[in-house]
């Protein structure tokens, strides 16, 4: 497996459209802020990386991968081992894609031709087959749908206390209406307050932050049962119903996904 500082080869003269990266990090690891030539998509195959980018942390649980223009300057660190797949394409190949960092959706067929590259352990994709498959995972990213973020933050006043506080305790089962209370708001202010400044619901930012959360606990072998009880649900099927919904696969494959690969 390649280390996670080793840089691609990529120049304009050369026949790749894209270069793969699959990278490893051990626990409690960080890549120094820097900026690359080349576009790149990161996405985690297990575990939850973190990525810093102007001031934003960005996540990426399944499904969903950091799309980096060229030249912006951006970090990584993570709490937990991370597994993920990092796809450097030249600046010249990105027309049509986002010109700003953002959260992509990433598509089945995506996946399936960045395994297949995995398992072939194709880096460059060089005959002309591979580059054909490379040019549809480039056309997939310009049709994906784009997020500001996976699970946005917010430096405003009323906000930020309340994102906080659930961050520290993703399990708190109380609704709008008593952190709307505890910041002195009305409820239907906190909801304005939450599709204005996040982009979606009160309670669709909560969800995602409970699959977040749930993520690095899979990853970490934890039971799904407790998982589903830490997180505030009363049954582990209706944890199994949230989780599989929002990432399209059950928490048991999520863990056993999640699991150290093979030295």
């Amino acid at each position: 497996m390649e280390l996670a500082d080793t840089a691609p080869i990529l120049a304009g003269h050369l026949p790749y459209p894209l270069a793969c990266r699959i990278l490893h990090f051990t626990p409690h690891s960080s890549m120094q802020r820097h900026r690359s030539p080349w576009a790149e998509l990161n996405f985690a195959l297990s575990g939850i990386m973190e990525i810093g980018i102007n001031g934003v942390t960005y996540l990426s649980p399944p499904q969903y991968a950091i799309w980096i223009p060229p030249q912006v300057e951006h970090c990584c660190q993570n709490e937990g081992e991370v597994h993920y797949a990092c796809i450097d394409i030249p600046a010249e190949a990105c027309a049509g894609l986002p010109d700003t960092p953002c959260t992509l959706e990433i598509s089945t067929v995506t996946r399936a031709i960045l395994a297949d590259f995995e398992r072939r352990d194709i880096r460059y994709p060089a005959t002309p087959e591979d580059r054909r498959l490379a040019q549809v995972v480039i056309d997939q990213l310009r049709q994906a749908r784009a997020y500001a973020s996976y699970l946005p933050s917010s430096t405003h006043p009323v906000l930020a206390p309340i994102l906080s506080a659930l961050q520290r305790s993703p399990g708190d089962k109380r609704g709008a209406s008593h952190w709307a209370a505890s910041a002195g708001i009305t409820e239907r202010t906190l909801l304005r307050h939450c599709q204005q400044h996040l982009g979606m619901s009160f309670n669709e930012w909560r969800q995602r932050l409970r699959v977040v959360s749930a993520l690095g606990m899979l990853g970490a072998g934890r039971p799904v049962q407790a998982v589903a009880r830490d997180l505030g649900y009363s049954t582990p099927s209706a944890f199994i119903a949230m989780f599989q919904r929002l990432t399209g696969e059950s928490p048991d494959s999520a863990r056993k996904r999640s699991a150290p690969p093979p030295v």
